[in-house]
């Protein structure tokens, strides 16, 4: 393919996607599964939002990467399983998971006293479907060990991000037009191709997600985050992908231990891509009333973030 036939090949791509998840999200508001309050949850402001753009946006993405024009079978298939896997085991913790355990070290620990977690089962299933992406898109077994950290660790990791609105959102188009950047050579076509489905369906749920509709949840973030992962697998050089997964596994370390928002908060380029976008803070909110009782929980929650990382401050159903 040429160059222009590449970036044509993924925008076609991304179109059908955002078309998809726009209508896969209008569908499941209608009729959503088990019903409204199966998938309803109260944000920090104390305001209803949906879950069901998660499944939308994964259900889009996967589809449209199992049609998307000039990439090998088997990276389509890689793609598709990497995003509906992820989907759905973060869909199974989002229903559910109680909350009552957080982060590698808070499963991990319940695992060792003999509980089982629907976040273990989640950590578990994410790991077999990065597995299963991996060996899709093949290679030497050193390969496809790397790829399957790639898979895995990218929907690990792009969910730890979904803690305020449209951040999740914002790091996997971000993360995408680096990836597609960043790959030298004929490989940047690939890299270009394999991103379009999560681009499309990512920025088709950016409204939702910014005016605080919607979420993610698990189900979207891990599809989108695991996508991600596999397109890097199947576009970059082995040291390249060496590297990527010695940064996503240094960031996730970092999570159980530091708070990425207050890191965001405390850098101001970085505070202002956050913002962008998004309604004023909950602190600007009224004083009074469930909205604020909700913001100053969620601000307290923040100060503990040390000991519970991926505590979604955006779901007040989630507070302990």
């Amino acid at each position: 393919m040429t160059r222009r036939s590449s970036v044509m090949a993924g925008l076609g791509a991304a179109v059908a996607s955002a078309a998809a998840a726009r209508a896969a999200y209008a569908a499941l508001c209608r009729r959503p599964p088990g019903g409204p309050d199966t998938w309803a949850r109260t944000n920090h402001r104390g305001e209803p939002v949906t879950l069901v753009e998660g499944p939308a946006a994964a259900a889009a993405a996967a589809a449209a990467a199992t049609v998307t024009p000039g990439l090998p079978g088997r990276v389509r298939a890689g793609l598709a399983v990497a995003g509906a896997g992820a989907a759905a085991f973060g869909c199974y913790d989002d229903l559910a998971g109680s909350g009552d355990r957080r982060g590698f070290r808070g499963h991990l620990g319940a695992l060792a006293r003999g509980e089982v977690t629907t976040g273990a089962v989640k950590l578990a299933g994410i790991g077999a479907t990065g597995l299963a992406a991996a060996a899709l898109l093949g290679g030497p077994p050193a390969d496809v060990v790397i790829n399957t950290g790639l898979t895995a660790g990218g929907a690990n990791l792009l969910n730890l991000f979904d803690l305020r609105p449209g951040r999740a959102v914002k790091v996997a188009l971000g993360g995408s037009a680096l990836l597609a950047a960043g790959t030298p050579g004929p490989a940047r076509g690939t890299a270009c191709r394999t991103v379009a489905a999560p681009v499309g369906a990512a920025l088709a749920m950016l409204p939702e997600d910014l005016a605080e509709r919607a979420m993610l949840g698990d189900a979207g973030a891990n599809a989108l985050g695991g996508m991600l992962g596999a397109a890097a697998a199947a576009s970059l050089s082995r040291p390249a992908r060496v590297a990527l997964l010695a940064g996503i596994a240094g960031l996730t370390a970092a999570s159980e231990v530091i708070s990425f928002t207050k890191v965001i908060e405390r850098t101001p380029p970085l505070r202002w891509l956050d913002m962008l976008g998004r309604r004023p803070a909950a602190g600007a909110a009224a004083s009074n009333g469930p909205g604020a009782q909700a913001a100053a929980a969620a601000q307290s929650l923040e100060a503990d973030r040390s000991r519970a990382p991926d505590v979604p401050e955006r779901a007040a159903a989630d507070l302990p």
